[in-house]
């Protein structure tokens, strides 16, 4: 034991900045912690203890099914929480959004957050929400002001039961004076990002059963219009695929989706990593090991920063998503279809991506005359509206040069091999790119398929990079 001693000690002399793979440091410290956790709670030397343990590299690919199955991440973190305004929710909602907020230097931006995301919410969509904002600072008198100021200007959604205000006290913190400096951040950075893990550790916990979706927020964020409409048909369009993580926003720890049933893991893991590293990094260890590879992001972004100073020092913080559309947008229906072509597809770029609300695309090598990308719907559609896009930013000349979109109908084969046997063309691409509105005036069949169709071989290769389709209603026949 003494001799193990000696070695954590010689360990904690060694440089900070290790050759060993981060992921597999958070593995095996994920193993120890299955170990040592009680009731939520870490002692400080058994931590320390697994922060010495943790420099044996592993290959992190072994534990992904270990992090995902361990029962301690299952339960909730015992901490009690003091009500601010607004009560526990008589009823399981839709989407919770959640928000911490501290005090800062200079500006305020929750009020006008609040207000984004009621006023941006339709009356059925508030039906189906409900907001928790997290007061985390330690400063009473300012916590006091805000209650007082959110209970004045949003009382009706406190008595509707839609916007609850909570606050953790600061006898359930962990140690944040004295923390590890990783990546020579001053001490009062390290501690301000390491509370900021537990403050949203705690808001998460306290979030787990209030819905069946949990979307992140910080508090100096613009909505967009009808935002939840449009996350309800993005959830639906990824029903039956894997996901962890869902991104409505590119910056920081701003419109990241959840299932509620993955809070807890997620809050205890915040809990035991919350002074290696910021949030959203941490973020980026947990998707992955819950075996969620890539990013699944959406664009156009749901939710927009609009602080001009930051939370950390009032310093100056101008980030801007490039990819936000405030006004309310058209997000396509893309009904379930099956997606196939006779193109050479390039490595993984295959025909489902150009289908996908992700941004991402299908990739052929160069098409000849009669090649096509086809789509075969499952269920007869009326199409009120089609959109195609061809070639990227970056490869302008991957486009459609010559091409045809056609609708069909008259379904044979059987359900791997269906195609229509009658073909009706509704236009030729341009530049690219291929729109129609009023479909449904133009076509009066129900439509069974949709197809791309090339009618002069190019030399170059067709990026497909996306393909929007709006449906009227969907026919019983």
């Amino acid at each position: 034991m003494r001799h193990n001693l000696k070695y954590f000690d010689k360990m904690r002399c060694l440089r900070k900045r290790s050759a060993v793979s981060f992921l597999g440091v958070l593995v095996i410290c994920l193993l120890f912690m299955n170990l040592y956790i009680e009731d939520g709670y870490v002692l400080e030397g058994d931590k320390q203890l697994i922060r010495e343990t943790a420099t044996h590299q592993l290959n992190p690919e072994r534990y992904v099914h270990t992090f995902k199955d361990l029962s301690n991440f299952s339960g909730a973190i015992n901490i009690s929480y003091r009500y601010l305004a607004g009560t526990p929710l008589p009823r399981k909602r839709y989407l919770t959004i959640g928000l911490s907020s501290v005090k800062r230097k200079k500006g305020n931006y929750l009020l006008e957050t609040i207000k984004s995301i009621f006023e941006q919410s339709s009356y059925e969509e508030l039906k189906e929400i409900a907001v928790v904002v997290q007061l985390a600072d330690f400063d009473s008198a300012w916590c006091e002001g805000m209650v007082q100021d959110i209970s004045q200007k949003f009382a009706h959604h406190i008595i509707a039961g839609r916007l609850i205000v909570i606050h953790v006290p600061e006898e359930y913190y962990p140690v944040l004076d004295g923390l590890k400096r990783n990546y020579n951040d001053p001490e009062d950075r390290v501690k301000f990002r390491s509370k900021q893990n537990v403050d949203y550790a705690f808001l998460l916990n306290f979030c787990a059963n209030l819905s069946d979706y949990y979307v992140m927020l910080e508090d100096d964020v613009r909505c967009s219009k009808n935002f939840l409409t449009t996350v309800k048909k993005v959830i639906t369009s990824r029903e039956g695929s894997y996901w962890v993580t869902l991104e409505f926003s590119k910056l920081g720890y701003i419109g990241k989706l959840y299932h509620s049933h993955d809070l807890p893991r997620l809050a205890h893991f915040l809990l035991m990593f919350y002074q290696e590293m910021p949030c959203d990094w941490l973020l980026i260890h947990f998707r992955g090991l819950l075996a969620q590879k890539e990013v699944i992001r959406f664009k156009p972004s749901l939710f927009q920063h609009m602080g001009y100073y930051s939370s950390y020092k009032g310093a100056e913080n101008k980030l801007k998503d490039d990819d936000f559309e405030e006004e309310s947008f058209d997000i396509p229906d893309n009904p379930p279809a099956n997606l196939h072509t006779n193109m050479n597809v390039f490595e993984n770029y295959e025909a489902s991506k150009a289908y996908s609300s992700i941004d991402e695309y299908f990739w052929g090598k160069a098409p000849s005359t009669g090649d096509f990308y086809g789509i075969v719907f499952e269920k007869p559609i009326k199409i009120t509206k089609i959109k195609v896009v061809t070639g990227t930013e970056d490869r302008q000349n991957d486009i459609l040069h010559h091409g045809a979109l056609e609708v069909g109908e008259k379904i044979v084969g059987s359900k791997k091999g269906r195609q229509c046997t009658t073909y009706l063309r509704l236009g030729e691409f341009k530049n690219g790119n291929f729109e129609m509105t009023d479909v449904e005036h133009k076509v009066l069949f129900n439509i069974n398929c949709m197809r791309i169709l090339v009618t002069k071989s190019q030399k170059e290769w067709l990026i497909i990079r996306s393909i929007s389709i709006w449906t009227s209603q969907t026919s019983n026949q």
